[in-house]
């Protein structure tokens, strides 16, 4: 519950003591009630019932550590008769902030129905850490889970899968980029972003607006502050596909994706075109008929009418069927995944596993 305390009132924290511009410093103040009003309407019913186990995941960095909850631990749930899936969530909070409690929903209904371990990990924020501290700190997550988690939380770390929402899609996407197995293949099996940002080469207030965007975005203020993560070093790494994602080649990303887009948000555009690049190589892939070549899904699901981040309101604040669709469509994406690589979750318990 400290660690919990501490994270919400990072943003404040950040202004009094780390120093920063006055443009960034009153930002960061009006981002607080934000963080204050939301996340715990999100995360206090999930702090009470405690679905998960809090671990602190060392880093490369001596004596500091990311804090994760863990989803299926061995101690709080059935032992299977093999090891489960591995996955990591990565939360929002527009590189400047966020709790992995904030994806707790998500993350209880991902392991109950997919049985996976799930390991929702936190990052380092913007301004403080512009980039690429986030992406280093989930590659950091990525390498201890693989070596650790098979013995700490009884997970197949052969079978990885990873889920972000809005931003941390983006650190998720930069930061496992390119990782490989002992044998040279894909470590990512697959992987589901939420209205993620993918290419990060204009500032937010360049980008172009999907019809029905409002015309007075009441997000107008906080987006020089999302811009944090990369506006220090943009020009230095505009060919970088760990700050863009959208640059990457197929090789180096997850087997199979799933992006889940709503149409009124002036991300949709670069997710779109994102779909269509992967799904145009997918299709020259098959074409050639190469040996041993790995068989990949990119798949989108897309809402119309629906804005970024709406997916993380509370209840009462969103159409609930939108939600049920958006995370209901992202467990069986993922389920197909693991079956695929050998794990069936409803063949399991009709077995007669407890899980």
């Amino acid at each position: 519950m400290a660690s919990f305390m501490l994270t919400m009132w990072h943003p404040l924290v950040d202004t009094l003591f780390a120093p920063r511009p006055l443009q960034q410093r009153w930002r960061l103040l009006l981002f607080l009630p934000l963080t204050l009003l939301l996340y715990p309407l999100k995360s206090i019913p999930y702090l009470l019932s405690r679905p998960f186990v809090t671990y602190h995941i060392p880093t490369r960095r001596p004596d500091e550590s990311l804090r994760a909850l863990v989803y299926n631990h061995p101690s709080r749930c059935g032992k299977l008769k093999r090891k489960r899936p591995l996955h990591i969530d990565v939360h929002a909070g527009g590189f400047v902030g966020g709790i992995p409690e904030a994806d707790a929903p998500f993350c209880t209904k991902l392991a109950e129905s997919t049985g996976a371990v799930v390991v929702s990990v936190t990052y380092r924020f913007a301004p403080r850490y512009p980039f690429p501290a986030a992406p280093d700190d989930i590659a950091d997550a990525l390498a201890w889970l693989v070596e650790h988690a098979g013995a700490e939380f009884e997970a197949d770390t052969e079978i990885v899968t990873f889920s972000g929402f809005s931003a941390g899609g983006t650190v998720a996407l930069g930061g496992t980029l390119g990782a490989k197995d002992t044998k040279g293949r894909n470590r990512i099996k697959g992987s589901v972003t939420f209205y993620s940002l993918v290419d990060l080469r204009l500032p937010p207030e360049e980008k172009r607006r999907p019809p029905g965007f409002p015309s007075f975005d009441p997000a107008w203020y906080l987006l020089p502050l999302f811009d944090a993560y990369t506006a220090p070093s943009r020009l230095r790494n505009i060919d970088n596909p760990r700050m863009h994602p959208t640059l990457a080649p197929l090789r180096d990303l997850p087997v199979n994706m799933l992006f889940v887009i709503p149409t009124i948000d002036f991300l949709v555009y670069e997710q779109l075109d994102m779909v269509e690049r992967l799904q145009r190589e997918v299709a020259e892939e098959e074409k050639k008929l190469v040996p041993d070549r790995t068989n990949r899904k990119i798949e989108k699901l897309v809402f119309e009418g629906q804005y970024h981040g709406w997916l993380e309101l509370p209840s009462g604040a969103i159409d609930e069927s939108t939600r049920r669709k958006a995370f209901g469509s992202a467990c069986h994406f993922l389920m197909d995944v693991h079956r695929e690589y050998g794990f069936d979750i409803t063949e399991i318990a009709l077995q007669g596993n407890n899980i």
